[in-house]
């Protein structure tokens, strides 16, 4: 009955409003551009890993102090971290959009999603620190 109501007020948004887009269409750009978010946090990532390496290369062969610019390698390795937790959320976004997919369309796609061994490591705990004593006492 549910399902009716679903259906029901999709034909009259697609009635009233000119929804002309097929599931098809939707699905390649939903893809399209989910791919390219995902490859842009990979990208992310590695220039930030990059300007990490530099900067700590940078304090040593300049003679600079060894803590010299410490609190700007921490706001970095911070970021960092923001891109790496982006990253298991833009899986469980891929995985839920498969979902949709099978359930619109009946689409399989052969994407891994976070039942599937990319579940955010920390998504349970405040820090690194305390999802490592957890796994510890598991």
């Amino acid at each position: 009955m549910f399902t009716n109501d679903i259906t029901t007020h999709r034909q009259k948004f697609v009635e009233e409003k000119g929804a002309t887009m097929t599931h098809h269409v939707a699905q390649q750009r939903i893809s399209r551009d989910l791919h390219d978010a995902e490859a842009a946090l990979d990208e992310a990532l590695l220039r930030q890993s990059r300007l990490l390496s530099t900067m700590v290369g940078a304090r040593r062969e300049t003679g600079a102090a060894p803590f010299m610019g410490q609190d700007a390698l921490m706001r970095l390795v911070r970021s960092q971290q923001a891109m790496v937790n982006a990253g298991g959320e833009l899986a469980r976004v891929h995985g839920r959009l498969s979902d949709i997919a099978v359930e619109m369309i009946g689409a399989d796609d052969p994407c891994p999603t976070p039942t599937t061994g990319m579940e955010d490591m920390w998504s349970d705990s405040d820090s690194p620190q305390q999802a490592v004593q957890q796994s510890r006492a598991a």
